[in-house]
């Protein structure tokens, strides 16, 4: 590579890295609601899934010329599609939660059910023909960088590394779009909640020992359902984040593998959303790396490189499973006496 390449690559690795960092982020912390709650919830992947379907199959139904006007306009189309994928996570969240709760089936298998569900049900549903017209523009623009690349200068790091200040600094952090900024904001507060309020309390006591926090009147199975509920809501943003902001379309089985990603780095963070958002930049990275190899023309074989987040993740789980400290209660279905 020349100078000017090197900067370029390390410039699209970081934003790249970052977009796909997202739905990871949020998958893990779908994740962190559920299972400090108590119940594992390897259905990250199907909740993702369905919200991804339900929000661009919304998007695609309001942006059709026959419809009203308003339904037409971007926000309205944004709101609408946006809720619609929340709520069809949300509902795959309650699902779990009747089998496992309600019908003591066991986690590993209700959650195994949500994927399975989830990708029957887009794939019966799902119609290649559904597209968005084409006068129609992408329904989240990215946000613009302030500064302009004339008012940039060139400066070298050190040899062979060139980059461009402040305007390639401004593409990383403001070249955006709202859901990006919507996933840092969730973190943050998700962090602070689950340490300094009852809320957070209460869902880290039932996580650990449900039967002490119902002797203390806590209701239990309520309270597992909430979170449950808020947690596929948040793996629903993460879904309508690939059709709504990613792309504009949808494609059978599109998330991947990313919600089993998301546990990864679940684990890797050891259940906190702090750590969570440091596992999921890590891999939005390995997943950015391969698109930037491959773009530059590096001479690695794509094999090896689409294989690397994959590698990663079975990596981290070797490495931390063993020494972290999941909720000790999180697996068992709780039996009120």
């Amino acid at each position: 590579m020349t100078e000017v390449d090197i900067g370029v690559a390390l410039i699209a690795t970081i934003g790249i890295g970052i977009r796909f960092s997202v739905p990871i982020a949020l998958g893990a912390l779908s994740g962190i609601f559920s299972e400090r709650s108590g119940v594992v919830n390897i259905g990250i992947e199907g909740m993702m899934l369905m919200a991804a379907f339900v929000g661009f199959m919304a998007n695609v139904t309001l942006a059709q010329p026959d419809n009203a006007a308003v339904l037409q306009h971007s926000s309205v189309r944004f709101a609408l599609a946006i809720g619609a994928a929340l709520l069809a996570g949300g509902c795959m969240g309650l699902l779990h939660g009747v089998l496992s709760i309600q019908y003591k089936i066991d986690q590993i298998i209700s959650g195994t059910v949500i994927n399975i569900l989830a990708l029957g049900l887009t794939g019966y549903f799902y119609d290649p023909e559904a597209t968005l017209p084409q006068d129609v523009q992408p329904l989240l623009q990215k946000f613009k960088n302030p500064f302009p690349e004339s008012s940039s200068a060139t400066r070298e790091l050190f040899p062979n590394f060139t980059l461009s200040f402040p305007n390639d600094i401004g593409q990383i952090i403001f070249e955006k779009d709202l859901i990006t900024y919507l996933t840092l904001g969730l973190i943050v507060f998700v962090g602070w909640a689950l340490y300094n309020t009852t809320w957070g309390l209460r869902t880290r006591a039932i996580g650990e020992n449900p039967r002490a926090a119902d002797t203390l009147g806590i209701n239990v199975y309520r309270l597992q359902y909430t979170n449950l509920f808020i947690g596929g809501m948040i793996a629903g943003l993460a879904g309508a984040f690939l059709t709504l902001a990613a792309v504009s379309q949808f494609e059978r089985g599109m998330t991947t593998g990313r919600g089993f990603i998301a546990l990864a780095v679940m684990i890797f963070g050891n259940w906190r959303p702090s750590g969570a958002v440091m596992g999921a930049l890590l891999f939005g990275m390995a997943l950015a790396l391969q698109n930037t190899l491959q773009g530059f023309g590096v001479n690695v074989p794509h094999q090896f490189v689409g294989m690397l987040p994959y590698v990663l993740t079975i990596v981290v789980l070797a490495g931390f499973v063993g020494r972290v400290q999941p909720p000790a209660h999180a697996g068992r279905a709780y039996e009120q006496e």
